[in-house]
């Protein structure tokens, strides 16, 4: 049976996303790098009860980034992580309207370019979509979750993140036997330059779902 305890308004949006290899991240606008840099730093080392604040104070460089590069992909995508994580700290209410938002940049960067990050904006979508409240709170469907997050790997079929969302949303279904699979695969994805920090942070949530997992597919 289907799991529906995460669909609530204390929305779980702790998500990086982005798969860069080192050619994506020698192209990023220096901006953005920043904002990139700055997320994982407050999302994997900065204690919970300062987060909200961090991310508060990132979304107005993530939307200067923005602005400074309208027709950028990356930049709308780490617009929307950046909202969406921020979302995911204030919960309740007060989240929709960045949930809201954060689509609305994938949205847009998937007209500018859906390759870009590695097909990142299809698997911030899919993690929305999942995580999100359906009707009338939210937008949230699984179905479209999982279009979404298939399209992602299919651009990053190796890719830490696209794996990791794609266990989760499993997991989320009760595909527990898929998920693990999808966890293995996240573990075993090959590192990113210059995303030690991201990639540290992932690779441990990515190894506690496969334990829980674990444990459940042992009963």
């Amino acid at each position: 049976m289907k799991r529906t305890h995460r669909k609530t308004l204390a929305f779980l949006l702790l998500a990086s996303f982005v798969s860069v290899g080192s050619a994506c991240a020698a192209e990023l606008a220096a901006d953005v790098a920043q904002v990139r840099d700055r997320w994982a730093q407050i999302n994997y080392r900065l204690p919970k009860k300062e987060r909200e604040a961090a991310f508060e104070a990132l979304s107005k460089q993530a939307a200067s980034a923005r602005a400074a590069h309208p027709q950028q992909a990356d930049a709308l995508i780490w617009e929307g992580i950046v909202l969406s994580s921020l979302a995911g700290e204030k919960g309740g209410m007060g989240a929709l309207g960045l949930v809201k938002q954060a689509r609305g940049d994938f949205e847009a960067a998937l007209k500018l370019d859906s390759r870009a990050l590695g097909g990142a904006a299809y698997t911030s979508l899919g993690a929305l979509y999942y995580q999100v409240p359906g009707w009338p709170l939210g937008f949230g469907n699984d179905n479209t979750a999982r279009q979404m997050l298939g399209k992602g790997l299919e651009i990053d079929p190796s890719g830490i993140d696209a794996n990791y969302f794609y266990g989760d949303f499993l997991r989320d279904q009760g595909q527990w036997a898929e998920a693990r699979a999808a966890f293995e695969k996240a573990l075993a994805a090959p590192a990113r330059p210059g995303r030690e920090v991201a990639d540290a942070g992932r690779r441990a949530e990515a190894q506690a779902k496969l334990d829980e997992v674990k444990r459940h597919l042992a009963h």
